[in-house]
Parts: C-alpha cells; structure tokens; sequence
C-alpha cells in the first residue's frame, strides 16, 4: 500500500517552506540591525527596483504580499521615518506613488552588502549555475501562476508615460 505522505508534491512544498523559514530568520536578524522588517526591506527593495524608484501604492500592494490597507500602514510608517514619501500620481487623482527617498536609498544601500552577503552564503551559493538557473526559471512560473500580479507597475512604459505628461 502507497502511503500518501510519501507524495512528492508534498515534499516540495514542505521543502519550499523549510526553506523559506531557514532564511526568513537569518535574514530577519540581520535586518533588523539596520532597523527594518522584512516587510519594510522587500517594499523599498521594489520600490528601489521600478523605474523612477516609485510604484502606484495599489502595485506596490500587487506585488507583495499585503493588503491594500497593508501597504498604506507600512508606508504611512515608512514615511514617517523618512525613508518613502508618497507623489500624486499626475493622470489619476485617486492614485499615488510610493517614492523612494535619498535617506531610504542610504538605508537600503547600508543593509545590502550584508544581505547579499548571507543571499550567497545560504541561498545560491548551494546551486551550481545550472540549478540556479532552473530554479529561477521554476520560481517565476510558480510565481505567475499562483500571484500573476506580482510584477504589476514594474515596466517602464507606465512610468515613461506618466513622467512624459508632468510639467517642468
């Protein structure tokens, strides 16, 4: 008789989560010696990573893991440590941006090197080029199919046309 936790699928989720937990620590620790949540850490992280260093807090709140009301709770926070600020967005009035500031850029560029420095240590320094590669090929298609929103705002033909209709 086949015994149902023996099951693959299972074991590829629970390895996913394992993981996950495993690195979610170290990498925790480690940001909280530069006073941000994980929270935090990925919202400037994407914002840093967008055309303009910016995205519409309704994307923001699509490409991570937060509720509408999340995002505005952890920017209005951000925001108020001066490391967001938000910009009307010039073609829709009920819209606004999430804006990277020079004291979040400072922050995000003190805590990178450490970061990147345990990302190798306990994530893609385990894979050989070739795993990394198909194991980022796989993330992004699970990525799509489970958060198909998770790069909303990201390109750069939104921002280009955004910037292109704001006055000097």
């Amino acid at each position: 008789m086949t015994n149902v936790f023996d099951d693959p699928r299972i074991t590829a989720v629970g390895l996913l989560f394992e993981a996950h937990a495993g690195l979610s620590a170290r990498f925790n620790a480690q940001l909280e010696e530069h006073d941000l949540s994980a929270v935090e850490f990925e919202v400037i992280t994407r914002l840093a990573r967008s055309p303009g260093n910016q995205l519409r807090m309704t994307d923001l709140a699509a490409q991570t893991s937060l509720s509408t009301s999340g995002v505005t709770r952890v920017v209005d926070r951000m925001e108020r440590d001066g490391l967001l600020t938000r910009r009307a967005c010039p073609n829709d009035r009920r819209s606004s941006y999430a804006v990277v500031t020079a004291a979040g850029m400072q922050r995000l560029n003190e805590t990178l090197p450490g970061h990147l420095q345990m990302i190798e240590q306990w994530f893609t320094g385990q894979l050989d080029p070739e795993a990394l590669t198909a194991l980022l090929d796989g993330l992004r298609r699970v990525r799509d199919a489970a958060h198909p929103c998770a790069t909303a705002g990201s390109d750069d033909t939104t921002f280009a046309q955004e910037t292109a209709t704001e006055q000097p």
